[in-house]
């Protein structure tokens, strides 16, 4: 006799938010890592993780906003290993996994100008630029405060100013 699961089994819940979540946590994987394999392998740790927890999970956030944290997690797991130091992690805007809509060449130099950005800086402006969050979602997947996220949000923005400002293609405006 088979087990008959209800709408809300964990298998459906995962195979929902891997159809939802899976292209955006790939980029945000990529964009930490640098390398498309390992952020492949991140993603997929990412959902076993989920899987694993998924009736811990209370819902006091968003599943979006989980799953970014769990990732993030995951990707600063990986940085430390010993290995990972040695590789040339290099990142060009055309590595990044594509979306839906093309980005127009003169994004380019700013999503180059992000990668460059430090980690605290770079992981804000991913999830509030790229991944659309608000900044009280990217503060719950990043566990610091609203403030925290404004305040990187402006740091970053100067830095990314300054990088750019003597790039032709960039807009003063």
């Amino acid at each position: 006799m088979e087990t008959v699961k209800g709408p809300d089994s964990l298998e459906e819940t995962l195979e929902r938010m891997v159809d939802l979540y899976q292209l955006p946590l790939l980029r945000l994987c990529y964009a930490y890592l640098h390398d498309e394999e390992l952020a492949k392998d991140a993603v997929q740790e990412t959902f076993i993780k989920a899987y694993r927890n998924l009736n811990r999970f209370d819902g006091h956030s968003s599943e979006k906003t989980w799953l970014n944290r769990i990732a993030i997690n995951t990707c600063k797991d990986m940085c430390k290993s010993g290995w990972f130091r040695h590789m040339d992690r290099r990142i060009t805007p055309d590595m990044l996994p594509e979306t839906e809509t093309r980005s127009e060449e003169k994004d380019e130099s700013l999503t180059i100008a992000i990668m460059g950005l430090p980690i605290k800086l770079r992981e804000v402006a991913l999830l509030c630029w790229l991944q659309g969050f608000t900044y009280l979602e990217a503060a719950e997947a990043l566990g610091i405060s609203h403030q925290a996220v404004s305040s990187r949000l402006n740091r970053a923005r100067r830095k990314l100013r300054f990088a750019l400002e003597g790039s032709e293609e960039h807009d003063p405006a």
